[in-house]
């Protein structure tokens, strides 16, 4: 009995492991981020020139850090195709706290 109850701990951590594999991360690769307040409003920054016609503003925006928000800067980004446009990320009111949506490329 003591080898069968190995051999399905075994049997039951390979499947994990196999599907574990399987998992899709969140939308854009990172984890969900849940805080029980809304972040700061958005600063208000001056956006510098685009260095060309291929490269799109990203919008700054809060992250939570250490239990504390902390400011990511805003940026330029490439293209990654000429028709891509980017859709910023934003905090949502979610039942449990509010939730980082990442941006993301739009496929269009």
């Amino acid at each position: 009995m003591n080898g069968l109850r190995h051999s399905s701990v075994i049997a039951l951590s390979l499947l994990a492991l196999s599907l574990s594999g399987c998992v899709v991360p969140g939308r854009h690769g990172e984890p969900a981020v849940v805080v029980p307040a809304p972040p700061p409003p958005p600063k208000v920054v001056t956006v510098p020139p685009r260095p060309d016609h291929a490269h799109v503003w990203i919008p700054g925006h809060w992250k939570r850090a250490h239990n504390r928000w902390v400011w990511v800067d805003g940026r330029y980004a490439r293209r990654p195709h000429p028709h891509a446009r980017w859709i910023p990320g934003h905090w949502k009111k979610r039942r449990h706290g509010w939730v980082w949506i990442p941006g993301h490329w739009s496929r269009h």
